[in-house]
């Protein structure tokens, strides 16, 4: 059987089947994490107001949503932070690189105008590779 192993992982929100979307797929040895924000189980916005909580809550969620897989923190090789403030960009790094210092994943840090609600100051999407 040539076809490649292919398992989806959702956070449980409304979004997801509104949207059409999963929190993470993996594809083979690839997994590819959603946009994600600074959300806790109930969908609450943690850290309004503050960059660097809403960064350390959604990279949080990444983790969770990569348990969920065969992948971790550590088999991360991209993220993509998208921010409504880049002047915020010193308290966003910082969290990412508490989580990220010795992973170092090629990243890249995106002013957007806004994100779906107006309390969200970070959203990021990751992709790990998990070795075979």
């Amino acid at each position: 059987d040539r076809r490649m192993r292919r398992k989806r992982v959702s956070s449980g929100t409304e979004w997801e089947s509104r949207v059409g979307y999963a929190r993470a797929v993996q594809a083979g040895s690839e997994v590819h994490v959603s946009g994600t924000t600074a959300t806790d189980d109930e969908g609450n916005i943690v850290g309004r107001g503050k960059p660097y909580e809403q960064t350390k809550q959604a990279l949080r969620n990444i983790e969770d949503a990569l348990r969920k897989t065969d992948g971790s923190l550590e088999h991360v090789v991209r993220t993509r932070l998208y921010v409504t403030d880049i002047d915020e960009w010193e308290a966003i790094g910082d969290a990412h690189s508490e989580v990220f210092g010795e992973i170092r994943p090629a990243t890249s840090m995106i002013e957007v105008n806004r994100l779906i609600d107006p309390e969200l100051l970070v959203e990021i999407e990751a992709v790990a590779i998990i070795p075979e």
